[in-house]
């Protein structure tokens, strides 16, 4: 009977202090739950990393230790350290009668700020915006968190040379510089053919084939007896007929004139065409050889109309040939040809390409690649991944630190090499979200996507756990 007593007594002591604690004047029934910061005698080794921050305080995470640019070590952040992680509490706020709003917004989010309290034509009051919070109500906050769970990734916005490649089909042409025609200025026989086959190398110098000419003996003659042949000295029939120096000079040493003599090849490279026999008589002017020097190629690149802008003389180019797969032939753009093809609205762009060992074969196609741009002014730009493109507006979120995260309206220019020119709404240096960004391709959902962004947890979908209609 009296232990029954002391333990009815034990029971109404403890709601009297609990009733006491709660007259005292809280409000509340007195709160069980235990402190939340670890104790002193806590290690870190006692502790869970959640992941790593810069230094600097920049919004830039690491899920494991990693190193700045500059070789400092990022921070850990510890559980204790982050809400909702090891029973922390959110910190403790300040008593809102503590601090001064520095101003008040409006509640719908539209640009409209007052300094004293107010309310809006719906009757919802504005809200105060306190020092800690000024953000002028454009910006979005994430935990540190949740931003290193959705794998927020961040760049600078910086100065860079748009590279545009642009691609088009070709095919490789003679480079049309290096193609001479050998052809004789008097009618010849050709008395023998040292060069006979059409691909044949030849040097300059080197003898093509042997000639008998009855004007090229009277020229000869004529130099050497010095003599006039009407209005016309000698010296210059000898140079309007082309004969080569060296058999000129021939001439004078020797105290006879040979009557045919070995014609030299005035150029190097590769007979193309031939067209003569040995034995046939060769009119003046009618072709003998064509020559062509395949030491370096012409790729003519049908480029299409809309990319035209882009390309420039000296832009580097790369060049596939479905002959040799897996290989790259750099060159270079030489010639923008001023008209188009009308059946199907290309330019050709004439690039010249080296060919030491003759590889690359006239009328071979090729697959180009110009990289447009190439030597241009650097233009301030940002990843194609930063902007959010509504089709009526342009946005990019910019980073501002400590979690804040502000949309930010901005006009687009040039694209190239992943990256896109920001003509107008961002500064070089400044930071933009690239990931994680939500893909969002509709302005009306924009305010939705970053209400989501800053949400506890996914809110259901409208009609979500409804059975479908029967």
């Amino acid at each position: 009977m009296n232990r029954s007593l002391l333990a009815g007594a034990a029971i109404v002591a403890v709601l009297a202090s609990a009733a006491a604690g709660y007259l005292a004047g809280t409000g509340e029934w007195p709160s069980v739950t235990t402190a939340s910061h670890p104790p002193a005698s806590l290690t870190k080794t006692d502790r869970t990393v959640l992941y790593w921050k810069h230094p600097d305080g920049r919004a830039e995470y690491s899920p494991t230790a990693t190193k700045t640019a500059d070789g400092r070590n990022f921070l850990p952040v510890y559980d204790h350290e982050e809400k909702g992680f090891a029973g922390e509490p959110e910190p403790p706020q300040h008593a809102q009668s503590d601090r001064k709003p520095l101003y008040y917004r409006n509640p719908m989010g539209l640009p409209d700020t007052s300094p004293v309290p107010k309310k809006d034509w719906m009757g919802m009051d504005y809200i105060p915006v306190y020092e800690e919070e000024d953000d002028d109500g454009t910006t979005v906050k994430v935990s540190l968190d949740k931003i290193q769970r959705s794998g927020v990734r961040t760049e600078e916005a910086r100065m860079v040379a748009l590279v545009k490649p642009v691609r088009a089909p070709g095919i490789a042409k003679p480079d049309e510089r290096t193609l001479r025609v050998i052809s004789l200025r008097a009618d010849a026989f050709i008395e023998a053919l040292y060069v006979n086959e059409t691909g044949q190398h030849v040097k300059a110098g080197e003898p093509l084939f042997r000639v008998y000419s009855p004007d090229f003996l009277r020229a000869l003659v004529e130099e050497k007896m010095s003599a006039i042949a009407g209005v016309i000295s000698a010296e210059q029939k000898l140079k309007i007929l082309e004969i080569p120096p060296g058999i000129v000079a021939e001439a004078k040493r020797s105290k006879e004139i040979a009557s045919s003599f070995d014609y030299p090849s005035p150029a190097s490279g590769t007979v193309m065409q031939k067209m003569v026999v040995e034995g046939m008589m060769m009119r003046m002017g009618e072709p003998l050889y064509r020559l062509v020097d395949l030491s370096s190629i012409w790729v003519i690149a049908s480029v299409a109309e809309q990319d035209l802008a882009a390309i420039r003389v000296g832009d580097p180019a790369k060049v596939r040939f479905k002959a040799f797969p897996g290989e790259t032939f750099d060159g270079k753009v030489t010639f923008i040809l001023h008209e188009l093809e009308n059946a199907t609205r290309t330019a050709s762009v004439r690039i010249e390409v080296k060919n030491p060992d003759h590889r690359i074969k006239h009328e071979m196609y090729a697959d180009v690649e110009i990289d447009a741009g190439a030597g241009e002014t650097p233009r301030l730009a940002v990843s194609e991944q930063a902007v959010i493109d509504s089709g009526n507006r342009q946005v990019v979120l910019v980073a501002r630190g400590e979690g804040r995260f502000e949309p930010r309206a901005v006009q687009l220019g040039q694209r190239g090499d992943g990256m896109i020119e920001i003509m107008d709404g961002l500064k070089a240096g400044e930071n933009v979200v690239v990931s994680a960004n939500f893909l969002i391709d509709a302005e009306s959902n924009l305010k939705a996507a970053l209400a989501a962004f800053t949400a506890d947890s996914p809110q259901p979908m409208p009609g979500a756990g409804k059975e479908p209609a029967r």
